[in-house]
């Protein structure tokens, strides 16, 4: 896959555009990898324990494998870890009140755009950490996930070297509970796509494992995500950009997933 075998220096920022979706998808290290199911993932019998930094992450990161897990019936638990009430900074259109708020009735909406319902849909918890500060609450997040998991849960969680503080506070959370719970742990890119280039040796691609997605899971995925209004709409009142413009978008709506296993 013409992986690099030295971690580049500078650490991983998100800024601009990134890396663009057509450079992953020319690069072809990812149709490389090897593959995995939602059942190798967790094993029948198993918990799957999705933890979301903010409203939009439990889809973007896994809206295909939580699609699949729901038709075999597997238990899932989605922690909401924020509210994901900072995304709009200084915005007089979307105030952290109305985000906290509306990003929750968000993501209720996503899964049901996913087909989560009846008596296999996610049980959704809420940590209610800040937005942009879970690293401060860590110790609350990995006490709470201490009392919530299992022995043989299998933890979905952004990655620990994400780019995003957030997501990798989550991570480390989650990798410490898991290590004590004895639960399997699960890492899942989402901005690493952005500030990373095919065959990064900061990637841990020895670890990494494509999901295939179906047309239409993918295209219930991409409902799904559409359901997210407040990160796909321009902000007037700062001139901010969309949160999930087009460019990312193109680099996690793609006809698999990839998982740090």
């Amino acid at each position: 896959m013409g992986v690099m075998n030295e971690p580049a220096a500078p650490p991983p920022r998100i800024e601009g555009h990134g890396t663009p979706a057509a450079d992953w998808l020319s690069w072809g290290g990812l149709d490389e990898l090897p593959t995995t199911t939602a059942a190798e993932l967790v094993p029948p019998g198993r918990r799957a324990v999705i933890v979301a930094p903010h409203p939009d992450d439990e889809v973007l990161a896994c809206g295909g494998l939580l699609q699949q897990l729901h038709a075999q019936r597997t238990r899932t638990v989605l922690l909401a870890v924020t509210n994901g009430a900072a995304s709009h900074p200084g915005s007089t259109l979307l105030t952290p009140t109305d985000l906290a708020r509306l990003r929750p009735r968000e993501t209720e909406a996503a899964l049901a755009a996913l087909g989560l319902s009846g008596t296999a849909a996610p049980q959704v918890l809420r940590a209610h950490l800040d937005d942009g500060r879970v690293q401060a609450g860590l110790e609350q997040l990995h006490n709470l996930l201490l009392q919530l998991l299992r022995p043989d849960d299998v933890v979905f969680v952004t990655w620990r070297q994400d780019g995003h503080p957030d997501h990798e506070a989550c991570g480390l959370a989650a990798s410490l509970a898991a290590r004590a719970c004895r639960a399997t742990l699960v890492e899942m890119p989402v901005w690493g796509w952005h500030w990373a280039a095919p065959g990064d040796g900061r990637v841990p691609w020895q670890r990494a494992r494509r999901l295939e997605l179906g047309a239409d899971q993918l295209q219930r995925k991409r409902r799904a995500v559409a359901c997210f209004q407040t990160q796909l709409q321009e902000d007037p009142s700062t001139g901010q950009a969309a949160v999930l413009g087009p460019h990312v978008l193109a680099r996690l709506l793609r006809p698999y997933e990839i998982y740090f296993a």
